[in-house]
Order: structure tokens, then sequence, then C-alpha cells
């Protein structure tokens, strides 16, 4: 049952996916942590794979860059395919001096400059959370893995260059932890369609400090995110 953005049949997705915004980094993910992995879909060169982590059925998805891709395939993935949980796995850029390079962010809630999620509610605020049974297992297990993190609100913005000045300062006055650019999207799209999601990710830049992992250190310490979200499951 093909769409207009997958290629895959019915039953090809798991009812749980992760969703990374690199379709290679989908790929990785599948070939490192899954076991009899197959590719599922492939349209645009937007990778998604199928296999299993212990017993359980899991997929992965690429979802592209920003709140508007990343909508097109969740929305069709739910719809089409029976997914019912989504998990963001990204990066993010920190906003606060206390969180370092590295580490994990799990997103309770999340704000945005887009107006996708005032559209939904005809004008009206929304507040863009995560579902509760995801967010309590991911905290859970990173206690039993002894994996820190900072659990509290990402920033979702239309903008990878901000274009104001001051924007990084009033979002770390209000709370938020890091900046990134599908969260608040997808957390509005599962309350649309009834069903769970979540955004865990790691820190790869610091917004305020100048500060950028290399290469071998988003390799390393993106481990820990896809190990802990795949644990929680």
């Amino acid at each position: 049952m093909a769409t207009p953005h997958f290629d895959a049949e019915p039953g090809d997705f798991a009812s749980t996916v992760l969703f990374p915004g690199d379709p290679l980094r989908a790929k990785f993910i599948a070939q490192t942590y899954f076991d009899d992995v197959r590719q599922v879909s492939g349209v645009r060169n937007m990778l998604g794979f199928t296999g299993t982590y212990g017993s359980k059925p899991i997929s992965v998805q690429g979802s592209g860059m920003g709140i508007p891709s990343a909508s097109i395939y969740a929305t069709e993935l739910v719809q089409h395919y029976g997914v019912d949980t989504i998990i963001r796995v990204g990066s993010c850029g920190a906003l606060r001096d206390e969180i370092q390079l590295g580490d994990l962010i799990v997103a309770s809630a999340a704000g945005t400059d887009s107006i996708v999620n005032r559209t939904r509610l005809k004008g009206r605020d929304f507040g863009a959370a995560a579902d509760w049974g995801l967010l309590r297992s991911a905290a859970d297990t990173a206690d039993r893995l002894d994996i820190p993190i900072h659990v509290g609100r990402l920033f979702t913005s239309d903008f990878f260059y901000d274009p104001h000045e001051g924007t990084f300062e009033l979002l770390e006055r209000f709370g938020f932890l890091g900046v990134e650019m599908e969260a608040a999207g997808l957390y509005g799209l599962a309350a649309e369609l009834g069903i769970k999601a979540l955004a865990v990710v790691t820190v790869s830049d610091h917004v305020k400090r100048d500060e950028a992992m290399s290469s071998e250190d988003r390799q390393n310490t993106f481990d820990n995110m896809i190990k802990l979200v795949l644990e929680s499951l």
C-alpha cells in the first residue's frame, strides 16, 4: 500500500518507530542495533527499516529536517501503516550552562515559533507534551543504566539560523534546555492522531558557548541515546 512518501507494504512497519532526521542515521541504527533487519521503504532516499530488538519488532524511519517534513512521514506512518508510537532520536543545541556536549535531553514538553499547533486548535494555545508513559519509562531506564539525562522543555524552531538577536537568552530565561526543529510538531501531531510520542536528543553543540562535538564524539554519545530508548521500550 504505497503512499506519496512510502513504498512499504502493509505490515512492513512495526507499531513503534524510531524517528531520526537523517536517513543515513536510520540505516546506521538499524544495522547496528536491530536483528533480522530489512529495508522497507526508500522513496526519495528517506530510508526506513524494520527488525527486532530482543524479541520486540521495531522500526526506524528518517524524518527529514523540520516540522513539515517530519509531519508528513509521521502522518503517513500512523494513517497507513498502523504505527502508534513514534520516538524522535536526534540532536539539539544546548542553552543552559550546566548542560554539556554529549548530554541527553528527554523532552517533557516543547515550545515552538511555528504556528502548526495553534492552527490545529484554531488559534488557541497548545501545551505540546510528551506521552507520560514513554517519558517515565525513559527516565526509569536512565536510572537503571546509570545514564545521566536532563528532563525538561525543548524549543522547536523553524529557523536553523535565527535572524533575531537575543533569542537564545530569552529561551534560557524561560527554562528551555535546548533548541531543535521537530519535537513540538511531533507532540502536536501525536495529540491530533491519538498516538504516543517522545523526543530524546543528544546535545551536539552549545549555542551560547560556540562549542560543537567532533564526529567521533557524536558516534560515541549517540550510542547512549539509542541504547536508552531501545531499553526503555
